[in-house]
């Protein structure tokens, strides 16, 4: 690995894993080695646009709760493996520092991780790199290319997990979903009819929008401003809240935690999973970009 930019720094995160501290120009952010998660991310003297738990968990062995979890190469549980972990392997895998630059504006780091004896005895024995690039500044992009380096096709699914820091829930509204039909997996995967207007949290939301449209714009009204999920590469969109019942029997989610978080997720998951002939690659990207909060009221 070359030198990395004075940006960047290499230190112990929470629960003594490595992490990679990013202070760039016009943003700044943590990138964990274990599961090349972005935990925090924000404009430069702004707060994170991410919601990390309270009661997230780090170490080895767990999926850190909150940020931009990566789940590959399956998603949610796998059907007839209940030993497989859920969402997959990539996002407790320890992954590698593929390099790191600093062009004035944005840092760019970029993370690697290649097949090993662990993944090819797990529920997808494939050969494979996944390169993950993580582009800080004032607005966050995160891309996974996966390359099939075996000789055989192999399919896969793949979500960016972003957790996005909302001040009240049950006040946002999520545009750019409108009339997209979604399988609701609180119905037992039923196909709905998507709705003509913005959707609003009322309960659990369990949703994959497959065909969604590029963006999704989450309006947080109490927190009084927008976020912005684009995507590149991405034939579903997932957005989730475990509402009160959900969070409660969570260990790492805090009992609150439902009320100030929702996640919007860029990802090719069900009918969008992909396929990739021997030596082919597929690059998914989401980018995150927040509108400064409204200027409260003169004192």
């Amino acid at each position: 690995m070359s030198a990395l930019p004075d940006s960047v720094r290499v230190g112990p995160g929470a629960g003594g894993l490595p992490m990679l501290r990013v202070d760039g120009p016009e943003g700044w952010a943590e990138v964990y080695l274990h599961g090349a998660h972005v935990t925090p991310w924000g404009p430069s003297g702004r707060e994170s646009v991410l919601r990390l738990s309270r009661s997230s968990r780090f170490d080895e062995r767990t999926a850190i709760r909150g940020g931009i979890p990566v789940c590959f190469p399956w998603f949610g549980p796998l059907a007839g493996r209940p030993d497989a972990p859920r969402h997959g392997f990539a996002r407790t895998a320890a992954w590698t520092v593929d390099g790191a630059q600093d062009d004035g504006h944005d840092v760019t780091v970029r993370l690697r991780l290649v097949d090993s004896a662990a993944t090819r005895r797990s529920a997808w024995p494939h050969r494979f790199t996944v390169v993950c690039t993580v582009v800080v500044g004032s607005r966050l992009s995160v891309a996974l290319e996966v390359t099939n380096t075996g000789d055989e096709p192999v399919a896969f699914e793949e979500a960016l997990h972003t957790y996005l820091t909302v001040a009240d829930v049950t006040a946002a509204e999520v545009t750019g979903l409108e009339g997209v039909d979604y399988l609701d997996k609180t119905a037992d995967g039923d196909t709905v009819a998507g709705e003509a207007g913005p959707l609003r949290v009322a309960g659990e939301v369990d949703r994959i929008y497959p065909g969604a449209p590029a963006a999704v714009t989450v309006h947080d009204v109490v927190g009084g401003h927008d976020i912005r999920v684009g995507k590149d590469g991405s034939g579903s969109t997932v957005v989730w809240n475990p509402w009160r019942k959900g969070a409660h029997a969570t260990a790492d989610i805090d009992d609150d935690g439902w009320t100030t978080m929702l996640c919007v997720e860029a990802s090719n998951v069900g009918p969008a999973a992909v396929r990739l002939e021997p030596g082919a690659h597929h690059t998914m990207a989401t980018t995150i970009e927040a509108s400064p909060p409204a200027p409260g009221p003169a004192g």
